[in-house]
């Protein structure tokens, strides 16, 4: 064997041991996370952390091109980025054996520190997983890459051949082994606890509503094919935030906190609590402010709940209209997110709420199972905490919630928007009648009139289905003769105020996109 052949043969071996010590590492600390929690875990910690000093402008980019695939890129590129780092470690332990371990180590401090960094973070042992995976990758690295070096702390040209293949293999194999045990076993153990939260949802039975919601009118829905039903299935319901590992809260010890600022009465509910409560049923579209013109971060479903201002009612909250000196409610999710909600909106009389239950069923655990806020009329990162916990009455001027430090605005209403969704974009249809539909919404506020214009003609307005309630949107649609040719389809909104939507292009930051949508389709 040449020397230059028997050195790359030792690097591809060293840059193996690299990954097989962080592979040993992540194994390690999910199975020490699962005794903790699971937002302890590194690859979670840290990606918590990536996301929350990602530039505002970045999170909207990835939620556009990725949706809900966002955390799966994210993960995908921390763990590529750990395997080349990995590699890396691995070269320099062949060298400097001990400088490649403590750069394992040196991945622990830096997972732990995220870790508990998180803003849900309560205790030292978050930091354990990091830790004492740290130090198992750190182990298999100096004894994998030991036996490549031979008798010396490094490898040198003159030696090519002083190392041992037997006790290479003989290591490598006993880590490998042992950490995907480990990792076996950690999910194991996840899964164990996971189906425990389960079957605490699974437990749940919703009671009858005190204020049921309205039936839908059967021509509230228009079925005119390529439009979406009325009401949004919850598996085909957007979810956008930045929790990596969705919470799973046990009904059963689940609380919630009123207290702050005005408060007289602080209260501490149980989920039993609401079950016994006076409960509501609304149908309510809720929008993410991340929704491009004519995205698809809409949705409409049938919520019951308690009212969350009888609940700040009795803990004694005046609205800042009536002499409160509260402005701003303050929502706390279970993953350390916080959210800014105007008091006046969620005291002004609309159907602001604690939801536990989503289109007849309890919570899914992806929209926020046991409880979360639906405040109709406010884009969701101001209103709709998911897993909450803990409502603190505040100033705007106190305190900054997660989106606000980022530079969104710390007021939030939905902007009167339309969407043509059929015809597709590009589509390709034949001359003739040609059916022009979409869906509209202003929630709490009401869509008045729908307009279309086909190229540069004359506005058309659109035929409207009935109006459910002003909280949901609203479908229309408008009969085209279509004639041949490339033709751009522009679709706009009035709401019940009399304002109609504006023509001005705006992104979504910092408090929600506007501008026509338009569509182009070749009738062929």
């Amino acid at each position: 064997m040449s020397i230059n052949r028997a050195t790359l043969i030792r690097g591809a071996l060293a840059g193996a041991g690299g990954v097989l010590a962080a592979f040993s590492a992540l194994a390690v600390a999910e199975l020490v996370a699962a005794f903790v929690r699971p937002e302890s875990s590194p690859v979670v910690a840290v990606g918590g952390a990536s996301i929350d000093i990602t530039p505002a402008q970045v999170k909207d980019w990835a939620i556009r091109n990725f949706g809900t695939d966002d955390k799966s890129v994210l993960q995908a590129g921390i763990l590529t980025m750990l395997a080349l780092f990995a590699v890396a470690l691995g070269l320099l332990a062949l060298r400097h054996r001990r400088v490649g371990a403590l750069g394992v180590l040196a991945f622990g401090v830096l997972g732990a520190a995220a870790a508990l960094g998180r803003p849900d973070s309560v205790s030292w042992v978050d930091a354990l997983p990091s830790t004492l995976g740290a130090l198992a990758g750190s182990a298999v690295l100096y004894t994998v890459v030991g036996s490549l070096t031979g008798p010396g702390e490094a490898v040198t040209p003159s030696e090519p051949d002083g190392w041992d293949r037997r006790g290479f293999l003989i290591a490598a194999t006993a880590a490998a082994v042992a950490s995907a045990g480990a990792g076996a076993l950690g999910r194991g153990l996840a899964q164990t606890r996971s189906g425990d939260v389960a079957a605490s949802r699974a437990s749940v039975t919703l009671p009858a509503p005190g204020s049921p919601a309205p039936a839908i009118s059967s021509r509230a829905e228009l079925r005119i094919p390529g439009m979406p039903p009325f009401t949004t299935p919850n598996k085909d319901f957007y979810r956008v935030d930045t929790a990596l590992v969705v919470p799973k809260v046990d009904a059963s010890a689940w609380r919630l906190r009123i207290h702050g600022k005005g408060v007289t009465n602080p209260l501490s509910l149980t989920f039993q609590d609401l079950l016994e409560g006076d409960l509501i049923e609304r149908d309510i579209t809720l929008t993410c402010v991340s929704n491009e013109v004519g995205g698809r971060y809409v949705g409409t479903a049938r919520w019951i709940g308690v009212r969350l201002a009888d609940l700040l009612r009795q803990a004694g909250v005046q609205p800042p209209s009536r002499g409160g000196p509260a402005d701003q409610l303050v929502a706390r999710s279970a993953d350390g997110m916080t959210l800014g909600t105007p008091v006046e909106d969620v005291m002004d009389g609309r159907d602001a709420m604690l939801a536990i239950g989503m289109n007849g069923e309890p919570l899914p655990f992806d929209h926020g199972f046991p409880v979360r806020m639906v405040v109709p009329g406010l884009y969701g990162y101001v209103s709709a905490c998911k897993w909450i916990e803990d409502i603190e009455l505040a100033t705007f001027d106190t305190f900054d919630s997660y989106w606000v430090k980022r530079k969104w605005a710390r007021e939030a209403p939905v902007k009167t928007q339309s969407r043509i969704d059929t015809p597709k974009p590009f589509a390709r249809p034949a001359p003739g009648t040609v059916m022009i539909a979409g869906v509209a919404w202003a929630q709490h506020r009401g869509i008045d009139r729908v307009e279309v214009r086909v190229d540069d003609g004359p506005w058309q307005h659109a035929d409207l289905a009935t109006e459910h309630t002003t909280d949901t949107w609203r479908q229309w649609s408008l009969p085209w003769q279509a004639t041949t040719g490339t033709h751009t389809l522009t679709v706009r909104a009035t709401d019940r105020t009399g304002e109609t939507q504006t023509e001005q292009r705006a992104r979504t930051i910092p408090d929600g996109a506007s501008g026509w949508h338009s569509v182009v389709v070749t009738v062929t």
